[in-house]
């Protein structure tokens, strides 16, 4: 099985499918991964086959790493479309998130202010007030909501902890329109479940969630690498235009990506 672990606390830049040239930040060790989902589709692979012995980067490890990266961007006129918070896993669970947020607005804003800021989040944190506040002051705050179905996410996305759906799409009507809201759709069989997400038993009550969340947009995507699961397979070009197009039927900009 195939498996992604990033370099930290910088990676890239890399081409994204969906936010140009980023230029990665990965909050989480190096050897290994550590989030709040166990997501069968994860293309670093399944928690416990990839525990860390490191400990996390330090607020000013990061900081000094960004900045000596987009120095060295910029000596070759070379700026990144985005910066990026992702990597092993959830990145906002970084106790120091919020200052490091800080820290990287005011390097974006010295050395490539026209790029932008973004979060790849599960949102499993966005009930902490410091966390919901640090995603505030983002260019895109990427929260994933895969589903509105509960049994579902628990058979999917595996969450570790505490998650309350209703809490969480609360919060992220709280947003205000700032919000994105990225979903994967997917198919295929696991251990006899059906894990096809592309219907209407489960698009329809997530496109009636979103509307409630009133997004700036919404991205959806599909499987693009090996998954640590066997059995699941990708979404057609048909499957995810049929949601898009149901999203702008309701005035929700939407993209998709193959």
């Amino acid at each position: 099985m195939a498996t992604i672990i990033f370099p930290s606390p910088i990676f890239g830049p890399i081409k994204s499918r969906r936010l140009g040239i980023s230029l990665g930040i990965n909050l989480l060790p190096d050897d290994g991964k550590v989030c709040t989902f166990d997501c069968l589709y994860c293309e670093c692979g399944f928690n416990a086959a990839h525990r860390t012995k490191k400990r996390l980067p330090a607020r000013g490890e990061v900081a000094v790493a960004l900045e000596e990266k987009l120095k060295e961007m910029a000596s070759k006129e070379e700026y990144p479309d985005v910066l990026t918070f992702a990597g092993n896993g959830e990145p906002t669970i970084h106790p120091d998130f919020d200052a490091i947020i800080d820290d990287t607005i005011a390097l974006r804003n010295r050395y490539c202010p026209d790029a932008k800021i973004s979060v790849l989040t599960n949102a499993t944190q966005i009930t902490k007030e410091r966390v919901f506040e640090a995603l505030r002051k983002v260019d895109n705050n990427i929260l994933k909501l895969d589903t509105v179905n509960s049994d579902y996410i628990s058979f999917l996305d595996r969450p570790t902890g505490r998650y309350d759906l209703s809490e969480i799409i609360g919060c992220m009507k709280a947003f205000e329109r700032k919000a994105i809201i990225q979903t994967m759709f997917l198919k295929g069989n696991v251990n006899g479940v059906d894990v096809n997400n592309t219907t209407d038993e489960y698009v329809l009550p997530w496109l009636e969630a979103v509307k409630e969340i009133a997004p700036r947009e919404v991205m959806i995507y599909t499987i693009d690498r090996e998954t640590p699961q066997k059995g699941l397979i990708k979404a057609t070009h048909e499957e995810l235009d049929r949601i898009v197009a149901m999203l702008e039927k309701e005035g929700i900009k939407a993209s998709a990506s193959y």
